[in-house]
């Protein structure tokens, strides 16, 4: 197929793309580069590439195209909350945008990259993809707000589908710092401590990037009446584990470092533990495969062998950060579209 990956130059999209190519895909990227220069070790090489921002995707660039795998987004809580208003405009209006375009154009798979923290607080019961969506934040929110629109959209030439990822962890060229693994293993290898805020005890269901991808790349080429509109929780119930366990993991990897749980701020609302058997059904192919101790240990591999710096990790690979940086130096706007120099 020849495919499209929009936000290929993050931090799922330079994992997604070789898995892609690997199984025999033509891709092209579509990104406004906002983190491709967030890279840790060697450069990236990117396929060929649509420096467009989400929000100005013309139905002309879309022709063409088999499938759309849709990653891009404002991917971050905190951010979601510092800025509701931007968050939607991207995540919610220009995705569902993208998917009427991707139809007019005669696109007929839209893959689209949703969330588990739909869920928001459910408890300790394991949740399906027909529990109640529950979204505590603007960022969950705007994805079930996209799953119901582009649902909308579907007949027997366009076929939507809904991959719900759990809390992605594990090392990607362009990494990401604020995610929970990513973090913890982050700064017990930069000060020894495995620090969390919390009281350690909300459950998260965790995914490796690599096992994204791979659901992806089954989704691809699954016959269309296995996913035609479904969700499908995208992890493995034995990475259902609390954040304490998820710190112990790393005290484990990260030779020397200890353990502070100060608990300063408190219990995080959003809990919940996943169902995901419906994706293992639908797609006999897939299989998620990195524990959480796995990725513990391959990102402190990654982050040792890279010379990982307390100045990138706190800046360069944290999102709101980054984007902070950038407003500041004027390469970017207040709604986060890079500014045009002047001539």
């Amino acid at each position: 197929m020849r495919v499209l990956v929009t936000g290929h130059q993050g931090y799922l999209g330079t994992v997604m793309v070789p898995a892609l190519v690997e199984a025999g895909h033509t891709v092209t990227g579509l990104d406004s580069g906002l983190f491709a220069d967030s890279v840790l070790g060697r450069p990236v090489q990117d396929p060929e590439t649509l420096a467009v921002d989400l929000r100005d995707v013309t139905s002309e660039q879309l022709a063409g195209f088999d499938a759309v795998v849709h990653l891009a987004a404002l991917s971050n809580d905190p951010l979601g909350a510092l800025a509701p208003e931007i968050t939607y405009d991207i995540n919610h209006f220009a995705s569902v945008r993208l998917a009427r375009l991707a139809k007019e154009a005669g696109v007929s798979r839209f893959l689209y990259a949703s969330t588990c923290s739909v869920y928001g607080s459910a408890g300790e019961d394991l949740v399906s993809e027909s529990a109640p969506l529950k979204p505590l934040t603007p960022y969950a929110e705007s994805k079930v707000r996209v799953e119901d629109d582009v649902a909308a959209l579907a007949d027997d030439s366009f076929s939507p589908v809904f991959l719900r990822n759990a809390t992605a962890f594990g090392f990607s060229p362009r990494l990401r710092a604020d995610i929970v693994l990513n973090n913890l293993v982050g700064h017990a290898v930069l000060s020894g401590e495995v620090l969390v805020l919390s009281d350690g005890t909300p459950w998260r269901p965790l995914v490796h990037a690599q096992d994204i991808a791979s659901a992806f790349v089954e989704a691809l080429a699954a016959p269309v009446d296995r996913i035609h509109t479904r969700a499908f929780n995208v992890g493995m119930e034995s990475n259902n584990v609390t954040v304490a366990d998820i710190a112990d993991a790393v005290v484990r990897t990260v030779p020397g470092s200890t353990l502070n749980i100060t608990g300063e701020h408190g219990a995080d609302p959003r809990s919940y533990r996943v169902d995901f058997s419906a994706i293992r059904e639908a797609l006999p192919g897939y299989q998620a495969r990195w524990s959480v101790l796995d990725g513990a240990e391959e990102l402190y591999r990654e982050y040792t062998a890279a010379g990982l710096t307390r100045e990138n990790f706190d800046n360069q690979f944290t999102r709101l950060k980054k984007l902070k940086a950038l407003q500041d130096a004027g390469r970017i706007d207040e709604s986060m579209r890079f500014v045009r120099a002047k001539v």
